[in-house]
C-alpha cells in the first residue's frame, strides 16, 4: 500500500523550523499567515507577551468576492496594514506560515506593503 505524506504536516515541520529563526516583539511584531482552502487569515502578534495586535481576513465584512482568490488575499493585505497603522505599527516581521512564498502568500504580502507595512 502506498501511504502518501500529508502536505499539512511537512507545511507544519517547515513552519516550526522558521518559527525558531524568527519572533514578533513590541518594536517588530510578527505577521502571521494561515491560507485555508477558502479564505485567507492574517495576525500581526507580539510574541514577547503573547497577543494578537492585529487581524484580518477575507470573511471581514469589508473584504466582497470569493475568499480563496489573489484578489482577496491582496485586500486582506492591505486591510491587515491599515488596522496596523491605526494602531501604531510601522515595521514587522513576516511568517508565512511553511507555505511557500507563492500566489495567495505573496498577494497579501504585497497588499501589506502598499498599504504601508514594512518587511
Amino acid at each position: 500500500m502506498i501511504n502518501k505524506p500529508s502536505s499539512n504536516e511537512a507545511r507544519l515541520r517547515r513552519h516550526k523550523r522558521v518559527r525558531k529563526q524568527i519572533s514578533g516583539t513590541a518594536a517588530r511584531p510578527r505577521l502571521a499567515v494561515f491560507r485555508s482552502l477558502k479564505n485567507i487569515y492574517a495576525q500581526i502578534i507580539d510574541d514577547d507577551k503573547g497577543v494578537t495586535l492585529v487581524s484580518a481576513s477575507s470573511l471581514d465584512k469589508a473584504i466582497e468576492g470569493n475568499g480563496g482568490n489573489k484578489e482577496a488575499a491582496r485586500a486582506v493585505g492591505k486591510l491587515v496594514a491599515e488596522k496596523a497603522l491605526a494602531a501604531g505599527i510601522k515595521s514587522v516581521v513576516f511568517d508565512r506560515g511553511g507555505y511557500i512564498y507563492h500566489g495567495r502568500v505573496l498577494e497579501l504580502a504585497e497588499g501589506a506593503r502598499e498599504g504601508g507595512l514594512e518587511f
